[in-house]
Order: structure tokens, then C-alpha cells, then sequence
């Protein structure tokens, strides 16, 4: 049963993350997936010290991380990019000030041993809630990334979809820690978007491709993680690796033509 739990709950962050993460390789922001998982780090820490669930510690933390970091922008005008690497810098910091040495690995590459029925059911629900967002505000993002300029002209309130689609990233992030730590959410999002990209002829195939291959890599690596017992994040991202080298002996073949 708890295998059972576990598998469920590794395939819907895995699909939704790999769904997400083509919206955020399209717009050039796969590594940002990784930004965010060390910003979750203390978030995991009070979660494992206080023993409650670490997605919702990883999304406060996170919340309060893009917070700081855009207060900083308008405060010093500095590029975003070097305030996000002062901010997860300092996360990661504190995190080993006060996180025990026992709970090193689970908080870095993830634990899926306490794992609950409630949790997988709000787990599924969560994940179902943010590809249906992001499903709806696709075409959108993509229109925005291409020019701001003709979105507004269509009407298209940039700001807010923005706002939305972070807020997707961020939920994404909060639930992939769980499984893959706060080290390896950039990978879970951005590899099985690499691998659709290889094997897609158009958009329809690419975006339901990633959701497949992130379901898949998260399937293979909690099997894995059956026989070996070893950490289940690396699994997952070592299975997605594995996948994507394939890809390359395949790419832009009619492999996906059952996405349309």
C-alpha cells in the first residue's frame, strides 16, 4: 500500500512538472525550477524538524523567497538574476545552520517514506488543479513570450497571466521537493521537456510529451527505488537522463504521433 501511494504520487508530480517545465523550456526558463528548489530549502528544514509536510514548508519559503526578491529588485535595481543567486545562497545557508545531519539527504534529494493517503490525495488533486491552469493559460504564456506588445493588443492581461503561471511554477516546485529534494527540482522539470522537444513535430505533441515522459521517468525511478532502495530523487532524474539519451536516436520521428 505504501509503494502503491508513492507511485501515485511520484507519476502526477512527475506529469504535471514535466507538462509545466515545456511551458517554462519554451520561454527559457527551465533552470529557474532550480532557483526556486534551493529557495524551498528552509521550508523543508522547519518541515522535517517540526515534522509537518514539507510542500507546504517549501511553498511558504518560496512565497516569501520571490517576495524578497522582487522588494530587493525595487530597491536596488539590480538584475534579477543576481538577487535570485543572493537569495537562494542565503536560503541554502540557513538551512545548514539548523538542519541535522540525519535529515541532510531527505531534505536535498528527497523522502518518500512518510508518505500518507491524505497527502497523495491533495497531492493528485494539487496536480490535476495546476495542469488544468496551466493548460488553460498555454497559449497565452506563449503569445506573451513572443510579444507583450501584440498580447495587449489581443486584450491579454500580462501581469496577471504571469502572475498565474508563477504561481504554477512555484506550486510545482513545493510538490516536486517531496520527491526529488530541493536540489533536483530544475531537472524534473526541465528533462522530460528536452526529451519531447527531440521526439515532437509540433506543440500539441510537445507539451503532452513532457507531461508523458515526466509521468514515465517518475514511474521507472519509483520501481527503481522498489528493488534498490536507494534515495528515489536521483532514480528519477538518472531514469529521465537515460530516457533523453535515447531520444536522441529518435528525434523528430513519428514516436509522439499518438499525442494527436
Amino acid at each position: 500500500m505504501q509503494f502503491f501511494l508513492a507511485l501515485t504520487m511520484c507519476f502526477f508530480i512527475g506529469s504535471t512538472a514535466g507538462y509545466i517545465g515545456s511551458l517554462m523550456l519554451t520561454k527559457r526558463m527551465a533552470l529557474m525550477g532550480g532557483a526556486l528548489g534551493h529557495l524551498t530549502l528552509p521550508g523543508i528544514t522547519l518541515a522535517l524538524l517540526y515534522n509537518f509536510d514539507v510542500s507546504i514548508g517549501a511553498f511558504l519559503f518560496l512565497i516569501l523567497g520571490i517576495a524578497a526578491i522582487w522588494l530587493f529588485e525595487q530597491k536596488t535595481k539590480l538584475p534579477t538574476e543576481a538577487l535570485t543567486a543572493v537569495v537562494f545562497a542565503t536560503s541554502i545557508a540557513i538551512s545548514f545552520i539548523f538542519l541535522p545531519q540525519e535529515k541532510t539527504v531527505p531534505a536535498l534529494i528527497g523522502d518518500i517514506s512518510q508518505i500518507s493517503l491524505n497527502t497523495t490525495f491533495i497531492t493528485l488533486i494539487l496536480s490535476i488543479i495546476i495542469f488544468l491552469i496551466t493548460r488553460t493559460i498555454f497559449s497565452k504564456i506563449i503569445l506573451i513570450s513572443i510579444s507583450t506588445d501584440v498580447a495587449k493588443a489581443e486584450k491579454i492581461n500580462v501581469k496577471l497571466y504571469n502572475f498565474i503561471y508563477l504561481f504554477c511554477i512555484a506550486l510545482t516546485v513545493a510538490l516536486g521537493v517531496r520527491i526529488v529534494g530541493g536540489l533536483l527540482t530544475a531537472a524534473l522539470v526541465a528533462i522530460p521537456a528536452c526529451i519531447s522537444k527531440n521526439l515532437s513535430k509540433n506543440l500539441f505533441q510537445y507539451s503532452y510529451g513532457a507531461l508523458f515522459f515526466g509521468g514515465l521517468s517518475c514511474i521507472t525511478g519509483s520501481l527503481m527505488f522498489k528493488f534498490t532502495h536507494i534515495s528515489i530523487g536521483p532514480l528519477i532524474i538518472i531514469s529521465s537522463s537515460f530516457i533523453f539519451l535515447i531520444s536522441l536516436f529518435f528525434k523528430k520521428t513519428s514516436f509522439l504521433s499518438f499525442f494527436t
